[in-house]
């Protein structure tokens, strides 16, 4: 189930169950789980682009493995808040998981990723990271960002409603 509502996909997750974020690329999907208090995003693998059944098929697989109960896919606005072509090739790959028997009850929600990568990029670059280094793991490091975003505003809301 889609929910673009960041309270309304909180109020859809299962207690106690990871989310996992994506940072969907061309040629790349980046992968990054929470723990299941959803206070830590760690970045996990990338997964390279294929066609979307195989791509769909080492995503559910990764789901399925680490008992995945959300899942949030980075929304590359533009710089002005639109959305232009990318947003809507990842609101597509979205309504394709959503489809999915193994996902179908899954809260699938969005989280505007703007500038992630370019904060993943410097974390690498503090870290001393070399150059083919950063070019294997900055697609799961920025989804890492993406998901710590989601997190730490799903901390806020709790804090709200309780």
């Amino acid at each position: 189930m889609i929910l673009d509502d960041v309270a309304e996909f909180a109020a859809a997750l299962p207690p106690m169950q990871a989310i996992a974020g994506l940072d969907l690329g061309e040629k790349t999907i980046g992968v990054a789980v929470s723990d299941n208090f959803l206070s830590v995003a760690t970045p996990l693998q990338t997964i390279r682009r294929r066609k979307f059944g195989l791509d769909a098929a080492a995503l559910v697989q990764i789901l399925a493995a680490r008992r995945i109960g959300g899942l949030v896919l980075g929304l590359p606005r533009n710089m002005d808040g639109s959305e232009g072509p990318r947003c809507q090739s990842t609101r597509a790959f979205a309504r394709n998981l959503a489809r999915l028997p193994e996902l179908v009850d899954m809260p699938i929600g969005f989280w505007d990723e703007r500038l992630s990568t370019v904060a993943a990029e410097r974390a690498l670059l503090e870290a001393d990271t070399s150059r083919k280094r950063r070019a294997e793991v900055i697609d799961h490091v920025a989804a890492g960002f993406i998901l710590q975003g989601v997190l730490d505003r799903l901390r806020v809301l709790k804090g709200v409603i309780e």
